[in-house]
């Protein structure tokens, strides 16, 4: 079983749309196996996204996930890091196919609801950062 890191960001938890997204997650056989609701604060979030500290929106994109809670989580499944990518849907919202929860949810390609790793490699470091591995079951 695979694991993947997800986050609903503060657009999306501002909207009240956290359990629509989740059961997005669980209908499509991917389980939750460590959930946390946090206020990030502008350390942690440049210090997850310090992989974008050099591009343009690194400043903007650290400011709005610090605008509000999010919910952060660990996803299970078979290749749940393709499946979750599938679900969220493109970056920019106009661009993902109906149906995706970025497609349903997201209002622009900055509020764009959700975070999700991008391989394999990259779920470990993002799953590390926040979840303690007791915190996994």
């Amino acid at each position: 079983m695979q694991q993947t890191l997800s986050i609903i960001k503060p657009d999306a938890v501002k909207k009240n749309v956290v359990g629509k997204i989740i059961d997005r997650f669980e209908s499509n056989g991917l389980r939750i196996v460590a959930c946390k609701r946090l206020w990030l604060s502008k350390a942690d979030a440049k210090a997850f996204y310090a992989v974008h500290s050099q591009r343009p929106f690194f400043n903007d994109l650290v400011d709005f996930m610090v605008s509000g809670p999010v919910v952060v989580m660990v996803l299970e499944g078979e290749n749940a890091v393709l499946k979750n990518r599938e679900l969220m849907g493109a970056t920019n919202p106009k661009e993902a196919e109906k149906g995706t929860i970025r497609a349903d949810f997201a209002d622009s390609i900055d509020a764009n609801a959700v975070h999700g790793s991008d391989s394999i490699e990259n779920a470990k470091i993002e799953i590390d950062f926040f979840f303690a591995k007791r915190e996994i079951c």
